[in-house]
């Protein structure tokens, strides 16, 4: 069997996973921290914007890709440039679109909105959109 492989397929990276979400609101600007783990390390990243219901998935996301700048030492830059949640079928579904400076194909990731919980769903949106860049990043 080749290393590095079970039954046929390959191993699994490790991926980022979410720590916490914290978001606060004061005189109309939202601010919103994600901290995720990777490799027994914990990094964050913040984002503000205005605090109207619209503008929270975009803060969130924003918010997200700073925390994967941090988990990638900043070997990643990343722009958001597009986020969004819709229903599909029986379902809601996040979704987003990831730039990466320096190339110009887009990364798109997409996440169940489980229990009314967009923010979680917007973070794991983000992440399934850059979890292969950030293997190849950090292997």
């Amino acid at each position: 069997m080749t290393e590095g492989m079970e039954h046929g397929f390959a191993a699994r990276p490790e991926r980022a996973a979410i720590v916490g979400i914290q978001e606060t609101s004061e005189n109309g600007v939202a601010r919103v921290q994600i901290t995720l783990t990777y490799s027994d390390g914990e990094y964050s990243g913040e984002a503000e914007g205005s605090a109207s219901v619209s503008a929270r998935p975009r803060i969130v996301g924003e918010a997200t890709l700073r925390a994967v700048e941090a988990v990638t030492a900043g070997r990643l830059r990343l722009t958001l440039d597009a986020i969004a949640t819709t229903d599909l079928g029986e379902s809601r579904v996040a979704m987003a679109q990831v730039g990466l400076m320096g190339s110009n194909e887009p990364l798109v990731g997409s996440a169940l909105v489980q229990t009314s919980d967009s923010a979680t769903a917007t973070v794991k949106a983000v992440l399934d959109a850059l979890n292969r860049r950030m293997a190849q990043v950090l292997s």
